[in-house]
């Protein structure tokens, strides 16, 4: 490991650290949800975040016959990414994942948006949700205006290091 890679590790303040991905993360409604398939090959998913939870957990919305909560209840090591390109903003979550049944859970994060995939709304037999507590995250937070685009672009180039003018952390959540 060199002495980037050290300087880029967050000290082990979780509070901290959950607060600083909730406000990267305000405005991003979709992730890229990646497990592991039976075969060992790793399946990445869109789906629409239900909550990001003060203590760092992600909650999704699914149908219990699908793909992904069997690989989650055979491997529940997933990973969560979102990213946006418009202010230049990218997580990647690794964590736990655990399918959720309880109806009163269901009810209690159910949004509106959700119905749109579930004949029945929350009241539909095949909906539970996926919970995943974040252990780890990576984020890589760059300059979010045109000028700063053209800025980092610039530098960039001059510099020859694309994390010029870009904020990149490896975080603790445990």
């Amino acid at each position: 490991m060199d002495m980037r890679d050290d300087m880029r590790t967050a000290a082990p303040d979780r509070d901290d650290n959950i607060e600083k991905l909730r406000e990267l993360a305000k405005g991003l409604h979709v992730a890229m949800l990646t497990t592991q398939g039976e075969d060992g090959r790793l399946l990445s998913r869109p789906l629409g975040v239900a909550e990001i939870e003060f203590d760092g957990d992600l909650w999704f919305a699914t149908g219990l016959d699908s793909e992904k909560v069997r690989e989650i209840e055979a491997n529940p090591q997933v990973n969560v990414a979102f990213a946006s390109k418009d202010n230049g903003t990218y997580i990647s979550i690794s964590g736990r994942g655990s399918i959720v049944r309880d109806r009163a859970e269901i009810e209690r994060r159910w949004k509106p948006g959700m119905g749109v995939y579930f004949k029945d709304g929350k009241d539909d037999p095949n909906v539970c949700l996926i919970r995943v507590e974040a252990q780890s995250a990576e984020y890589w937070d760059g300059p979010g205006t045109l000028a700063g685009k053209a800025l980092h672009f610039l530098m960039t180039a001059v510099t020859k290091d694309p994390g010029a003018l870009s904020d990149n952390q490896r975080i603790n959540l445990q």
